[in-house]
Parts: structure tokens; C-alpha cells; sequence
């Protein structure tokens, strides 16, 4: 067996493996190594925390407040929970199995067709955010268009079947808002693949080399378990913030932000950015914050999957700094826009 430091193998990322194709995006990519978070010492922490503040707050347990707290956070993650493994199985499977050349022999090879045939892609194939941007650097490397890339890149997480599905349950008396959702992340996409193609610079975007893979299986199997753990704790996350936002926010202040249309709607797509809730779930949280426009919470439907922190992050480490820089805030403002207009009109 050969030494850890010097066994590239071990670098292969566990996002995506297209075996056949030779190569993949390398570890760094799209997950973080799980050796280096101290897993051990956060559970022991959590527990004395746990122990420490049972005393202090037992006498609080039964209040009003934290019974309707917790209902709120338990019924949101109930509901997305099957959405979600569902959407993270599908994803890994299509990470590990489906060969990269099936996207440079399926788009065209003029780039300003290939990006809506890109974008449109998304809405069949599932694809989370921790995934979609190794396999977009992955569909560059083999030659298709970067502003191709990036369209699937932005569309996959946000138009793909589950996620329609799930919107469509969270919001089972408002069918628009599936179809405003759709149609919003889908004209985003393909304006900042257009917008990229337009002004984008070789030399503001890296383009990594790639490694070989590892088993398809093997891939799959740490792909979702990767996958499902990551984009659970976000969604435990929102949850929490939904829930806190429904509780301890008073009530006054929520409807004074909601009050007024351009600040609801900046204040959501903010918080979606901060959130960073997976799109398989994040229908769920949206529908919880009551008192905001469907417009707002469509904005929240619509930023989160394209722009949250972990995206930034990943996109730094994937195609560099001088890229996000141009790349998020780009994103940012075409999902706000466009989701403004896309609810004044359908909602």
C-alpha cells in the first residue's frame, strides 16, 4: 500500500466520479475532507452543552413558545426529509454514473444555443448545489463552453424534478408558485450563461485539471452519504431559523419588512444567501415565514440555490477568486430582478 502523501488516489473527490471518461474533479472541489473536522470533540461538546444548560433551561421547556417552536421546526423537516434523500440519492447516482461525454456529445456546439439547452438540461437531471459545481468544472474541462457550464451549473439545482415536486407540496394551494419558480431560475440561468458569454474573460476563470476516478459504486455511496449529512445539518439549520423567525421575531417587525415589497423581498433573498438550505428543502422554509409576499418568498425559492455561502466558498476554491467576484454578484442580482418580475407577473 502506498503512503497516504503520496497516493494521488486519494485526492479523488467523492462528488463525482465519470469512470470510462478517465477524469474528475479532485476532492477539494465539492466536499471537504471528513478527516479533518474533529467530529469526536464536537460531539463532546454538544453533549456538555447539553448537560450544562438542562438545569438552566428546564424551567422554560413547557412554555407556549417552545411548544409552537418546535412544531414548526419539526413539521418543516419532516416534510423535506423524504425530498431530500430522495434528491441527494438521484443526484450522486447521476454524479457517479452518467459519463461526462454524454454532455459534449448532447449540447450544441455553438455556445449561445448550448446555454439554453444547458439550462434546460437541469430540469431533468437532479443535481445538488455541492455537486453542480464540480461536474460544471468537470464539462469545461472536456470542452464545452463556460457559459454553458455555468447555465447548468445554476439551473440543475434549481428546476430539476424533485425540486419542483417538493415545491408543489409545500405549496399544495398555490400551483404558480411552482411554475414562477421554474420559470424565474430558468430565465436566470440562461441570462448569466448569455451575460457571461458576452463579457466574460478567459483569464478571470480557472479551469482545474483533473485526476483519475475511483469506482463508480464507491463514489455513489460517498457521494450521498456526504451529501445527505451536509445538506441535512443546512436544513436542520433553516428549519431552526424558520422556526426562531416564527417565534421570537415580533410580529410587528415582520410585518413592517413585509409591508414594504422591495425591502420583503431583498431581506429573504438575503437570508436565503445566508441560510444556505438545500433546494431539495427549501421550499419548506419558505412556506413557514407567514406574513411575507408570495413575491418575497419566491425570491428566497430563487437566490438560494445560486447563490448561498457554501456556493461562494466552493466557487472560490473551484475557479478562483477573480471568478466569484464577478460571477456571484452577477447571480445575485439577475435571481433578484427577475424573481421582482416574475412575481408581479405570475403572482
Amino acid at each position: 500500500m502506498s503512503h497516504p502523501g503520496n497516493d494521488t488516489s486519494a485526492t479523488v473527490p467523492r462528488a463525482a466520479a465519470w469512470a470510462d471518461d478517465g477524469e474528475i474533479p479532485p476532492p477539494a472541489w465539492g466536499r471537504r475532507d471528513r478527516r479533518r473536522i474533529p467530529l469526536p470533540w464536537a460531539f463532546l461538546l454538544v453533549v456538555a452543552a447539553l448537560i450544562v444548560g438542562k438545569p438552566l433551561l428546564s424551567p422554560y421547556l413547557t412554555g407556549p413558545a417552545l411548544q409552537t417552536w418546535a412544531t414548526i421546526f419539526v413539521a418543516i423537516c419532516v416534510q423535506a426529509l423524504p425530498f431530500l434523500v430522495f434528491g441527494v440519492t438521484l443526484s450522486a447516482a447521476i454524479a457517479a454514473f452518467v459519463p461526462a461525454s454524454f454532455w459534449t456529445r448532447a449540447l450544441p456546439k455553438r455556445p449561445a444555443v448550448a446555454v439554453p439547452v444547458a439550462s434546460m438540461a437541469g430540469a431533468v437531471l437532479p443535481g445538488c448545489e455541492c455537486a453542480s459545481v464540480p461536474v460544471a468544472s468537470g464539462l469545461m474541462s472536456r470542452g464545452v463552453a463556460p457559459s454553458a457550464a455555468l447555465a447548468f451549473l445554476l439551473a440543475a439545482p434549481a428546476i430539476n424534478p424533485v425540486v419542483m415536486v417538493a415545491t408543489a407540496v409545500a405549496f399544495p394551494n398555490e400551483p404558480m408558485m411552482v411554475v414562477a419558480r421554474f420559470v424565474a431560475s430558468l430565465v436566470v440561468a440562461v441570462l448569466a450563461g448569455w451575460i457571461w458569454l458576452r463579457f466574460g474573460r478567459t483569464d478571470w476563470i480557472r479551469v482545474p485539471k483533473h485526476a483519475h476516478a475511483e469506482s463508480k459504486f464507491t463514489a455513489f455511496l460517498a457521494a450521498m452519504r456526504h451529501d445527505l449529512l451536509h445538506a441535512g445539518g443546512f436544513l436542520v439549520v433553516g428549519g431552526m431559523a424558520a422556526a426562531t423567525l416564527n417565534v421570537v421575531v415580533p410580529r410587528e417587525w415582520l410585518d413592517s419588512v413585509a409591508g414594504i415589497p422591495w425591502l420583503a423581498v431583498l431581506t429573504l433573498a438575503l437570508l436565503a444567501v445566508l441560510l444556505s438550505i438545500c433546494s431539495e428543502a427549501d421550499a419548506f422554509v419558505a412556506a413557514s415565514m407567514g406574513g411575507f409576499s408570495p413575491t418575497a418568498k419566491l425570491a428566497f425559492l430563487v437566490v438560494g440555490p445560486m447563490v448561498d455561502l457554501k456556493l461562494i466558498a466552493l466557487q472560490i476554491g473551484t475557479f478562483g477568486k477573480a471568478f466569484a467576484l464577478r460571477f456571484v454578484p452577477l447571480t445575485f442580482t439577475l435571481a433578484v430582478l427577475v424573481s421582482a418580475l416574475m412575481g408581479w407577473v405570475l403572482l
